[in-house]
Protein backbone atom coordinates (compact mmCIF):
# COMPACT_ATOMS: atom_id res chain seq x y z
CA UNK A 1 0.00 0.00 0.00
CA UNK A 2 2.81 2.54 1.02
CA UNK A 3 4.67 1.52 -1.81
CA UNK A 4 2.18 2.31 -4.27
CA UNK A 5 1.27 6.02 -3.35
CA UNK A 6 4.14 7.29 -4.89
CA UNK A 7 3.25 5.22 -8.06
CA UNK A 8 -0.10 6.97 -8.02
CA UNK A 9 1.32 10.47 -7.34
CA UNK A 10 3.63 9.81 -10.45
CA UNK A 11 0.89 9.11 -13.07
CA UNK A 12 -1.21 11.69 -11.97
CA UNK A 13 1.43 14.30 -12.64
CA UNK A 14 2.25 12.57 -16.07
CA UNK A 15 -1.51 12.83 -17.52
CA UNK A 16 -2.46 15.82 -15.86
CA UNK A 17 0.56 18.11 -17.23
CA UNK A 18 1.30 21.31 -15.20
CA UNK A 19 -1.87 21.62 -13.07
CA UNK A 20 -1.26 18.34 -11.51
CA UNK A 21 2.62 19.33 -10.96
CA UNK A 22 1.36 22.61 -8.91
CA UNK A 23 -0.55 20.54 -7.13
CA UNK A 24 1.63 18.27 -6.40
CA UNK A 25 4.16 20.44 -4.76
CA UNK A 26 1.64 20.88 -1.01
CA UNK A 27 1.70 17.19 -1.28
CA UNK A 28 5.30 17.33 -1.57
CA UNK A 29 5.30 19.25 1.42
CA UNK A 30 3.12 17.56 3.44
CA UNK A 31 4.99 14.22 3.09
CA UNK A 32 8.36 15.57 3.37
CA UNK A 33 7.06 17.33 6.73
CA UNK A 34 5.43 13.61 7.83
CA UNK A 35 8.81 12.47 7.38
CA UNK A 36 10.59 14.74 9.11
CA UNK A 37 9.03 13.50 12.38
CA UNK A 38 10.10 10.53 11.92
CA UNK A 39 13.15 8.74 10.43
CA UNK A 40 11.12 6.69 8.21
CA UNK A 41 7.54 5.87 7.22
CA UNK A 42 7.64 3.03 9.96
CA UNK A 43 8.60 5.67 12.72
CA UNK A 44 7.09 4.79 16.30
CA UNK A 45 3.75 6.02 17.37
CA UNK A 46 4.68 8.97 20.33
CA UNK A 47 2.77 7.84 23.32
CA UNK A 48 0.87 9.73 25.07
CA UNK A 49 2.00 10.98 28.92
CA UNK A 50 -1.33 9.05 29.87
CA UNK A 51 -0.87 6.37 28.17
CA UNK A 52 2.35 5.90 29.04
CA UNK A 53 1.34 6.37 33.05
CA UNK A 54 -1.81 3.88 33.04
CA UNK A 55 0.68 1.00 30.84
CA UNK A 56 3.32 2.02 33.95
CA UNK A 57 0.81 1.41 36.32
CA UNK A 58 0.10 -2.34 34.46
CA UNK A 59 3.53 -3.37 34.27
CA UNK A 60 4.46 -6.75 36.28
CA UNK A 61 7.52 -5.79 38.35
CA UNK A 62 10.31 -8.02 38.22
CA UNK A 63 12.50 -9.82 40.35
CA UNK A 64 15.44 -7.68 41.30
CA UNK A 65 18.55 -5.80 43.17
CA UNK A 66 15.80 -3.78 43.96
CA UNK A 67 12.46 -5.35 44.54
CA UNK A 68 15.13 -7.27 46.89
CA UNK A 69 15.62 -3.80 49.15
CA UNK A 70 12.15 -3.26 49.25
CA UNK A 71 11.27 -6.81 51.06
CA UNK A 72 14.21 -6.52 52.70
CA UNK A 73 12.79 -3.18 54.62
CA UNK A 74 9.52 -4.80 55.24
CA UNK A 75 11.33 -7.55 56.86
CA UNK A 76 12.59 -4.80 59.41
CA UNK A 77 9.30 -3.34 59.43
CA UNK A 78 7.53 -7.04 60.96
CA UNK A 79 10.42 -6.72 63.27
CA UNK A 80 9.01 -3.79 64.65
CA UNK A 81 5.51 -4.95 64.69
CA UNK A 82 6.06 -8.22 66.26
CA UNK A 83 7.82 -7.23 69.01
CA UNK A 84 5.26 -4.76 70.03
CA UNK A 85 2.12 -7.38 69.45
CA UNK A 86 4.35 -9.73 71.85
CA UNK A 87 4.41 -7.28 74.16
CA UNK A 88 1.03 -5.57 74.10
CA UNK A 89 -1.24 -8.62 72.89
CA UNK A 90 0.75 -11.70 73.97
CA UNK A 91 0.74 -13.24 70.39
CA UNK A 92 2.08 -12.15 66.91
CA UNK A 93 0.79 -10.63 64.06
CA UNK A 94 3.08 -12.39 61.23
CA UNK A 95 4.71 -15.40 63.51
CA UNK A 96 1.89 -17.59 63.20
CA UNK A 97 4.27 -20.89 63.91
CA UNK A 98 4.25 -19.25 67.79
CA UNK A 99 0.42 -18.30 67.61
CA UNK A 100 -0.51 -21.81 66.35
CA UNK A 101 2.00 -23.51 69.23
CA UNK A 102 -0.17 -20.86 71.71
CA UNK A 103 -3.28 -22.11 70.29
CA UNK A 104 -2.86 -25.64 71.11
CA UNK A 105 -1.25 -25.58 74.33
CA UNK A 106 -4.26 -22.99 75.07
CA UNK A 107 -7.04 -26.11 74.74
CA UNK A 108 -5.18 -28.40 76.67
CA UNK A 109 -3.99 -26.41 79.79
CA UNK A 110 -6.55 -23.50 80.04
CA UNK A 111 -4.82 -21.99 82.52
CA UNK A 112 -2.26 -20.62 80.80
CA UNK A 113 -4.73 -18.32 79.47
CA UNK A 114 -4.49 -14.87 80.40
CA UNK A 115 -1.04 -15.78 82.35
CA UNK A 116 1.43 -16.42 79.72
CA UNK A 117 -0.82 -15.27 76.41
CA UNK A 118 -4.68 -14.35 75.51
CA UNK A 119 -6.28 -17.09 73.78
CA UNK A 120 -9.06 -14.65 71.55
CA UNK A 121 -6.06 -12.56 70.56
CA UNK A 122 -3.86 -15.94 69.06
CA UNK A 123 -7.36 -16.64 67.38
CA UNK A 124 -7.79 -13.36 66.02
CA UNK A 125 -4.22 -13.41 64.83
CA UNK A 126 -4.58 -16.28 63.40
CA UNK A 127 -7.81 -16.17 61.54
CA UNK A 128 -7.02 -12.76 60.04
CA UNK A 129 -4.04 -13.57 58.87
CA UNK A 130 -5.33 -16.67 56.70
CA UNK A 131 -8.50 -14.91 56.08
CA UNK A 132 -6.12 -12.06 54.45
CA UNK A 133 -3.96 -14.37 52.69
CA UNK A 134 -6.55 -16.17 51.12
CA UNK A 135 -8.25 -12.95 49.97
CA UNK A 136 -5.12 -11.49 48.62
CA UNK A 137 -3.92 -14.39 46.90
CA UNK A 138 -6.84 -15.03 45.30
CA UNK A 139 -7.61 -11.38 43.86
CA UNK A 140 -3.98 -11.42 42.48
CA UNK A 141 -4.93 -14.77 40.56
CA UNK A 142 -7.11 -12.37 38.85
CA UNK A 143 -5.62 -8.86 38.56
CA UNK A 144 -2.30 -10.02 38.62
CA UNK A 145 0.19 -10.71 41.21
CA UNK A 146 3.17 -8.66 39.96
CA UNK A 147 1.29 -5.91 38.67
CA UNK A 148 2.37 -2.41 39.67
CA UNK A 149 -0.38 -1.09 40.50
CA UNK A 150 -1.79 -3.77 42.69
CA UNK A 151 1.29 -3.77 44.39
CA UNK A 152 1.08 0.01 45.16
CA UNK A 153 -2.41 -0.43 46.00
CA UNK A 154 -1.84 -3.37 49.14
CA UNK A 155 0.53 -2.05 50.02
CA UNK A 156 -0.75 1.01 50.68
CA UNK A 157 -3.96 -0.76 52.42
CA UNK A 158 -1.53 -2.54 54.84
CA UNK A 159 0.32 0.83 55.95
CA UNK A 160 -3.19 2.42 56.79
CA UNK A 161 -4.22 -0.35 58.76
CA UNK A 162 -0.52 0.14 60.65
CA UNK A 163 -1.21 3.74 61.09
CA UNK A 164 -4.60 2.98 62.23
CA UNK A 165 -3.04 0.85 64.86
CA UNK A 166 -0.74 3.82 65.58
CA UNK A 167 -3.50 5.97 66.33
CA UNK A 168 -5.70 3.33 68.65
CA UNK A 169 -2.68 2.91 70.79
CA UNK A 170 -2.60 6.46 70.88
CA UNK A 171 -5.66 7.17 72.12
CA UNK A 172 -6.56 4.19 74.61
CA UNK A 173 -3.01 3.26 75.28
CA UNK A 174 -1.91 -0.58 76.14
CA UNK A 175 -5.01 -2.81 76.15
CA UNK A 176 -4.10 -6.21 75.97
CA UNK A 177 -7.65 -7.18 75.97
CA UNK A 178 -10.94 -6.56 74.38
CA UNK A 179 -12.74 -4.79 71.58
CA UNK A 180 -9.81 -2.36 71.02
CA UNK A 181 -6.99 -4.80 71.19
CA UNK A 182 -9.23 -7.08 69.08
CA UNK A 183 -9.20 -4.68 66.60
CA UNK A 184 -5.82 -3.49 66.32
CA UNK A 185 -4.65 -7.65 66.43
CA UNK A 186 -7.01 -7.61 62.98
CA UNK A 187 -5.33 -4.75 61.50
CA UNK A 188 -1.78 -6.11 61.85
CA UNK A 189 -2.73 -9.30 60.94
CA UNK A 190 -4.17 -8.49 57.90
CA UNK A 191 -1.31 -6.10 56.86
CA UNK A 192 0.98 -9.44 57.78
CA UNK A 193 -1.12 -11.94 55.89
CA UNK A 194 -1.69 -9.50 52.55
CA UNK A 195 2.38 -8.80 52.87
CA UNK A 196 3.89 -12.09 53.35
CA UNK A 197 1.43 -13.22 50.12
CA UNK A 198 3.17 -10.35 48.06
CA UNK A 199 6.49 -11.41 48.70
CA UNK A 200 5.92 -14.93 47.45
CA UNK A 201 4.59 -13.15 44.34
CA UNK A 202 7.84 -11.19 43.23
CA UNK A 203 9.40 -14.93 43.49
CA UNK A 204 12.33 -14.08 46.26
CA UNK A 205 10.67 -17.58 48.12
CA UNK A 206 14.53 -16.59 50.30
CA UNK A 207 12.61 -13.45 51.76
CA UNK A 208 9.21 -14.27 53.10
CA UNK A 209 9.43 -10.82 55.54
CA UNK A 210 7.94 -12.66 58.10
CA UNK A 211 9.01 -16.54 59.05
CA UNK A 212 12.54 -16.78 59.89
CA UNK A 213 12.59 -20.94 60.63
CA UNK A 214 12.79 -21.76 56.91
CA UNK A 215 15.20 -19.32 56.30
CA UNK A 216 17.79 -20.51 59.12
CA UNK A 217 16.96 -24.41 58.11
CA UNK A 218 17.85 -23.03 54.23
CA UNK A 219 21.15 -21.31 54.86
CA UNK A 220 22.77 -23.97 57.10
CA UNK A 221 21.77 -26.70 54.48
CA UNK A 222 23.16 -24.66 51.55
CA UNK A 223 25.50 -26.81 49.45
CA UNK A 224 27.18 -23.45 48.30
CA UNK A 225 26.79 -21.80 51.91
CA UNK A 226 30.81 -20.74 51.75
CA UNK A 227 30.45 -19.64 48.01
CA UNK A 228 31.81 -16.36 46.65
CA UNK A 229 28.46 -15.62 44.85
CA UNK A 230 25.74 -16.97 46.15
CA UNK A 231 22.66 -14.82 45.61
CA UNK A 232 20.02 -17.16 47.43
CA UNK A 233 22.43 -17.41 50.55
CA UNK A 234 22.46 -13.67 50.31
CA UNK A 235 18.59 -13.09 50.27
CA UNK A 236 18.26 -15.30 53.10
CA UNK A 237 21.35 -13.46 55.23
CA UNK A 238 19.67 -10.53 54.40
CA UNK A 239 16.66 -11.23 55.47
CA UNK A 240 17.42 -13.02 59.04
CA UNK A 241 19.68 -10.13 59.65
CA UNK A 242 16.82 -7.59 58.81
CA UNK A 243 14.63 -9.20 60.86
CA UNK A 244 17.11 -9.43 63.65
CA UNK A 245 17.59 -5.69 63.60
CA UNK A 246 13.85 -4.77 63.22
CA UNK A 247 13.05 -6.50 66.59
CA UNK A 248 15.89 -5.24 68.56
CA UNK A 249 15.15 -1.30 67.44
CA UNK A 250 11.84 -2.37 68.13
CA UNK A 251 12.44 -3.11 71.36
CA UNK A 252 14.64 -0.08 71.61
CA UNK A 253 12.15 2.40 71.24
CA UNK A 254 9.08 0.32 72.48
CA UNK A 255 10.93 0.56 76.13
CA UNK A 256 12.02 4.45 75.61
CA UNK A 257 9.06 5.62 73.97
CA UNK A 258 6.19 3.21 73.44
CA UNK A 259 4.57 0.66 71.06
CA UNK A 260 3.04 3.78 69.27
CA UNK A 261 5.88 4.88 68.33
CA UNK A 262 7.06 1.71 67.40
CA UNK A 263 3.94 1.42 65.16
CA UNK A 264 4.86 4.95 63.09
CA UNK A 265 8.50 3.66 62.51
CA UNK A 266 6.97 0.34 61.18
CA UNK A 267 4.10 2.00 59.06
CA UNK A 268 7.18 4.89 57.58
CA UNK A 269 8.79 1.96 56.54
CA UNK A 270 6.43 0.62 55.13
CA UNK A 271 5.12 3.95 53.43
CA UNK A 272 8.42 4.38 52.19
CA UNK A 273 8.37 1.17 50.44
CA UNK A 274 4.99 1.55 48.86
CA UNK A 275 6.71 4.58 47.18
CA UNK A 276 9.23 2.82 45.92
CA UNK A 277 7.00 0.12 44.08
CA UNK A 278 6.17 3.15 41.50
CA UNK A 279 10.20 3.12 40.51
CA UNK A 280 10.30 -0.52 40.95
CA UNK A 281 12.20 -2.62 37.45
CA UNK A 282 9.27 -3.78 35.34
CA UNK A 283 9.39 -7.00 32.79
CA UNK A 284 10.49 -5.87 29.55
CA UNK A 285 7.76 -5.14 27.06
CA UNK A 286 8.25 -6.20 23.14
CA UNK A 287 6.69 -2.69 22.02
CA UNK A 288 5.59 -2.90 18.55
CA UNK A 289 3.34 -0.06 17.97
CA UNK A 290 4.33 1.19 14.27
CA UNK A 291 2.39 3.59 12.27
CA UNK A 292 1.23 1.96 9.03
Amino acid sequence: MLCNFPLRLTKDATTAGDKSSRSSQPVSQEISSDSSAGSSPWSVVAVPERSRLLSQLTDDVRSSFFAESQLVLLTFCTGLQDVTTFLDYHCFASNQTGNTVFLCIALIISKLDSETFVTANIGMSLGVFLGAGWLTGQLSHEFGPRKRWWLVWCNLLQTAFVFAVAGLQYRYGRVDRGPVALGSIALLAFAAGSQVVQSRSLRMTEISTAMATAAWVDLVIDPKLFALHNRSRNRRVAFLISLAVGSLVGAVVYRQVGSAAAMVVSGAGKLLVTVLFLFSPAENKRRTEVEV
